[in-house]
């Protein structure tokens, strides 16, 4: 059908050789990225990974870049030691590699997150962002916690046929104009349905000429066509955590 999206994987795209700011930590039953402000702040942000695990540089560079603008920025390891998906394996095979990496079967991690921001930093303002795979957990984080302050979701959402529009705080959905992963009319149906029956505050935006990953798997350095489009979505998530996560 047309408006059935395409099962992920995606192409990795341009994988920065950056070693990160932040430290590797372990959490309860999960390892974590951790990246801190220099000043003090009660208020933090959950990064979640996409399929590539929460070892990929280019995720922990937006940690990095959260933590730059005053935000503890954390990203948990969502696949609890499970392998990412390797862009070298058989598409054949993610039918059955992502049957136990639900991203609806998140929720002991994050409480696992939320409880260690809270006693080990006194995080009292806390937000979650997400790409892809974690795109669509930050669709479901904002469907069930109300505590969180504010979620942006990269390219993902729920696709399931479930109540998916009562959204519990502010969110910021950011698409692709070309993404075959989501096609614009799941996308234009979920403006749709948010306009229906959503009454916290959101936003969906699509991007022109951009692709799947485009905000955080591509170097603005060697795109220079699409470097606007990389760094205006990225000022849009830090505007809209500014904005509600305070």
């Amino acid at each position: 059908m047309a408006n059935e999206a395409q099962p992920c994987p995606c192409e990795l795209g341009d994988q920065l050789d950056y070693e990160g700011l932040g430290k590797e930590i372990q959490i309860e039953h999960m390892k974590a990225y951790i990246s801190v402000p220099k000043t003090s702040t009660n208020k933090a942000i959950i990064v979640v990974q996409d399929i590539f695990g929460w070892t990929l540089s280019n995720t922990r560079s937006i940690a990095d870049l959260l933590a730059s603008h005053g935000y503890i920025a954390v990203v948990g390891d969502f696949f609890v030691g499970q392998e990412p998906w390797n862009p070298n394996d058989d598409f054949a095979n993610f039918p059955k590699w992502i049957e136990s990496r639900q991203a609806s079967n998140t929720y002991k991690e994050v409480d696992v997150l939320l409880k260690y921001l809270k006693e080990q930093y006194h995080a009292t303002s806390i937000g979650a962002i997400g790409f892809c795979w974690g795109g669509s957990v930050t669709h479901y984080l904002m469907l069930k916690y109300p505590e969180l302050k504010a979620g942006v979701a990269f390219y993902g959402l729920v696709r399931e046929d479930r109540e998916k529009y009562q959204l519990l705080g502010p969110t910021l959905f950011i698409f692709a104009e070309n993404d075959f992963v989501i096609p614009l009319e799941q996308v234009t149906s979920l403006d749709q349905n948010l306009k229906k029956h959503c009454t916290a505050d959101y936003k969906v935006k699509v991007f022109p000429k951009q692709t799947h990953g485009f905000a955080h798997r591509k170097k603005e350095d060697i795109n220079p066509d699409d470097k606007p489009y990389i760094l205006e979505a990225r000022k849009d998530m830090l505007e809209w955590l500014k904005k509600y996560v305070n």
